[in-house]
């Protein structure tokens, strides 16, 4: 019997998705699935976070926060 593999895929309570164009532009952030908010820099995410009692140690974890269209360093529309 073969067995398929397949890759890992976390499913993080936190997205932060693409930016949006805005003055200034933005980046929405979902919580559980849902629209919560938008972010305008990592502290944003951070506070928006701690807000719904969640506390983010490592911003690079995939298993806490999936960054979408670029990471936690992107905040400008490429």
């Amino acid at each position: 019997m073969t067995e398929i593999a397949s890759p890992y895929m976390s499913h993080p309570r936190i997205m932060v998705l693409g930016v949006q164009p805005g003055q200034p532009p933005f980046r929405i952030v979902e919580i559980d699935g849902e629209v919560v908010g938008s972010a305008r820099a990592v502290t944003d995410v951070l506070e928006t976070a701690a807000a719904f009692g969640i506390t983010i140690h490592d911003l690079d974890d995939p298993d806490v926060v999936r960054w979408v269209g670029g990471d936690k360093f992107t905040w400008t529309p490429r």
